[in-house]
């Protein structure tokens, strides 16, 4: 007699036929039978790996980075009620940020829907503003068709999450149907011929023409493409924070020049403000408001893009080239052939090259002894990451240091939050990145602050035997980011900012996890080469100086406006 059947099989059914072989989630009552079935399937029956995280924020951040890493859809799945509420700022961060994740998410029985019992909730209407779609799943039979549109959501023009809500009565139902194959999506080609005509004529004609590239122009298919659009114009690029990685270490020389993403006195600020051609190739504008780019509303501005950009005031392309990057660009390399940049522009390029070197210098003396230049760290760091490790980034002072000099030649091993800008990110990052890239360290960059909204998934790290190394910029529990920013507005004032300090080598020891800090800048290199040498999960724990913050918002370019 042939096993029943029910909907939770057709869930994971639907799951392996998509390609998923990694799920992240927390169990509860509401849809406990889902993952009864990914962690005891009946003879034969292929599931996904379950990763079972401490808090189902941090699991749909894992799902996140699977997602930005892999170029494959996250799966998150949590329990009804708080459940699926805790998955609320991981799926908005994916949204924002162009991450395809279909989350699953328990529900009351269909005949609870409309009381007030224990764990209702509407979550669809929850979910809704946040996600590319949201649906409940009313009919066992819909159960695969309804994953299948989620996933087709999650992956469209402008990826991001979706969220499907599985009654628990759905989930125990028995059902007869079979899931769904997976639904090939449809292809885009690349833009219009006759718009990548002119664009060729129009950086032909350009004095100084400039690629600022964001984070959906990083993938590996149109990076390939504009390494080899770059090898051949050798135009100037900026990268946005999220777009980090996709100049090369044999582009950088000539190529790269510099990120942007918060505070407009870069060197890429600089470059733009005096282009007369930017074209934004995969550019988000919730990675870097155009106000702040284009603050006086002059630049000739040319947009390619998988989908038509948001309108502003600051944001007006002369015309949007919309369909596949990577094929786009190879059209415009034929098209290219035999250009060189004006001589005028070399000259203007050059000074901005050694205005780029000398950002990257520290300028001041740190106040105390024990204290860590913020710039010194990151030398450090850069110092013992190699180009496979995955480097993930958390929300805070640090964050602003290490996008700006932090340097990564390969694209999405350099992972930032700039769109939601999500404190907690990191250590949850890097757990995802280790498990897909096991063969590499994975490393984590946070404050204090932000570590503390994730810390707990030390223990994740530790029962999985991960090899990763979480580094903590110390700056006495200040939540210094916006501490800075506050004192910059209201005369030297702050509010909400002070905390109490924890012992950051005795909590990660708990845990089981190695724990290590540098007590002078003498002994930077030194820990972190143990670091580094560890397998297993480390914190190191690095007392950092921000006293010189206010630099990081000064010298704004058109502030006197």
């Amino acid at each position: 007699m042939a096993n029943k059947k029910y909907g939770a099989d057709i869930v994971t059914d639907s799951l392996v036929n998509h390609g998923v072989d990694l799920v992240f989630g927390i169990p509860g009552a509401k849809i406990d039978r889902l993952f009864e079935t990914l962690e005891h399937p009946a003879e034969g029956q292929r599931v996904p790996k379950l990763v079972v995280a401490r808090h189902e924020q941090n699991a749909a951040f894992m799902a996140q980075a699977f997602a930005r890493i892999t170029g494959k859809t996250g799966v998150v799945i949590a329990t009804s009620g708080p459940g699926v509420g805790n998955l609320a700022t991981g799926l908005m961060t994916a949204t924002a940020e162009s991450d395809p994740i279909v989350a699953i998410g328990g529900q009351v029985p269909r005949n609870d829907l409309y009381r007030l019992t224990h764990q209702s909730t509407n979550s669809v209407a929850l979910f809704s503003p946040i996600t590319n779609l949201a649906s409940e799943i009313q009919d066992p039979n819909n159960i695969s068709e309804i994953i299948a549109n989620a996933f087709a959501a999650a992956n469209g023009a402008k990826k991001g999450a979706t969220f499907v809500s599985l009654p628990q009565d759905v989930d125990d139902a028995q059902v007869t149907i079979e899931a769904l194959p997976k639904i090939t999506p449809a292809q885009q080609g690349a833009a219009a011929i006759k718009d990548i005509d002119w664009l060729a004529e129009q950086i032909k004609a350009a004095k100084l023409p400039v690629l600022l590239v964001g984070s959906r122009g990083s993938d590996d298919a149109t990076v390939t493409a504009l390494h080899q659009l770059l090898k051949q114009t050798t135009l100037p690029v900026v990268e946005t924070f999220q777009g980090a990685g996709v100049i090369s270490r044999e582009l950088e020389p000539e190529t790269f020049f510099g990120r942007i993403g918060l505070f407009r006195n870069q060197t890429g600020d600089k470059l733009l403000k005096q282009s007369d051609l930017v074209i934004t190739l995969g550019y988000d504008a919730i990675e870097y408001e155009p106000r702040n780019w284009n603050k006086e509303n002059t630049l000739n501005i040319v947009a390619l893009d998988t989908t038509p950009v948001q309108i502003d005031n600051n944001f007006v392309p002369q015309r949007q080239l919309v369909g596949d990057l990577a094929q786009s660009l190879r059209l415009l390399i034929e098209r290219l052939n035999g250009y060189e940049l004006p001589t005028t522009s070399k000259e203007v390029l050059k000074k901005l090259k050694a205005d780029l070197r000398a950002s990257d210098e520290p300028s001041y003396t740190p106040a105390q002894g024990n204290l860590n230049h913020p710039l010194d760290v990151i030398k450090s760091i850069q110092a013992h990451v190699t180009d496979d490790m995955t480097v993930s980034t958390d929300i805070g002072s640090h964050y602003i240091w290490m996008a700006r000099h932090f340097k990564s030649y390969v694209a999405r091993h350099y992972l930032i939050s700039n769109g939601m800008q999500t404190l907690g990110v990191g250590l949850p990052w890097a757990l995802a990145a280790a498990m897909v890239r096991p063969n590499a360290k994975s490393v984590s960059v946070s404050g204090d602050g932000g570590f503390f909204f994730s810390a707990m998934e030390l223990e994740t790290a530790v029962r999985l035997g991960l090899n990763t190394v979480h580094i903590v910029w110390n700056d006495n529990a200040y939540y210094d980011m916006v501490k800075f920013q506050e004192e910059m507005k209201y005369n030297g004032q702050s509010a909400g900012v002070k905390f109490g300090n924890i012992d950051l080598v005795k909590y990660a020891e708990s845990f089981g996890a190695k724990g290590l800090r540098v007590e002078t800048p003498d002994d930077l290199d030194t820990v972190l080469d143990e670091a580094f040498s560890t397998q297993g999960p480390v914190v190191v724990d690095i007392p950092v100086d921000y006293s010189h913050n206010y630099e990081l918002g000064s010298q704004l370019i058109g502030s006197e406006g």
